[in-house]
């Protein structure tokens, strides 16, 4: 058995499934049988259950959302426009699937997964600085996928509760949290402008 295609596949199934029975093992196991695999198959792909199933699914929706970018030129746009795209992109993939995404948060906010949220977070706003051309190495790498984080977050719950025509509403706060970034790193040009020029 291929695990990559079997999870592939599993999750596939698990989708349609989540948003009334959760992500738990049986539904795994469900989505197996349904996938054409044994429901032994479920453990043997996602040996830490339902955790490991989410965390494919959202390594799964990260590269999906590489792969949309990639048709994209992303060198014609300023970073805002490259980094609006990016989540704009991975909410309209994760649009078909909303309510498990509702239950994907509901599991990842539990304390026993507090680590592995913010790894899986981290991983997704790494790779939107990543697409968007970041090639920073110092203190601003950190505070890049940080401030970022807290953009695309807070833009997931907003999204999960939208139920404007068109969704206007959500790609209103979408710009809006853009728009404070870009106020955090203008103020820290001109701190660190201020300081270059006192230590002249």
């Amino acid at each position: 058995m291929n695990k990559s295609q079997a999870a592939a596949d599993i999750l596939v199934h698990a989708l349609p499934l989540v948003p009334f029975e959760g992500w738990t093992a049986q539904t795994l196991a469900k989505a197996a049988v349904a996938a054409g695999y044994k429901e032994t198959d479920a453990i043997r792909v996602f040996p830490g259950g339902a955790i490991d199933a989410v965390e494919s699914f959202i390594r799964a929706t990260d590269h999906a959302m590489l792969e949309a970018l990639s048709g994209y030129h992303l060198e014609n746009m300023k970073i805002r426009e490259r980094i609006t795209t990016a989540i704009r992109l991975r909410l309209e993939l994760l649009t078909p699937h909303r309510e498990a995404v509702r239950r994907t948060v509901a599991l990842l906010a539990m304390p026993l997964y507090a680590h592995r949220a913010l790894k899986s977070l981290y991983d997704t706003v790494d790779a939107m600085w990543y697409a968007a051309g970041d090639i920073s190495t110092d203190f601003n790498f950190y505070t890049k996928r940080l401030l970022l984080g807290g953009v695309y977050s807070a833009t997931l719950l907003y999204w999960l509760d939208d139920k404007s025509a068109a969704q206007e509403k959500i790609w209103a706060f979408l710009a809006r949290r853009i728009e404070d970034v870009m106020k955090i790193e203008k103020a820290k040009g001109r701190i660190k402008g201020w300081f270059g020029r006192r230590a002249a």
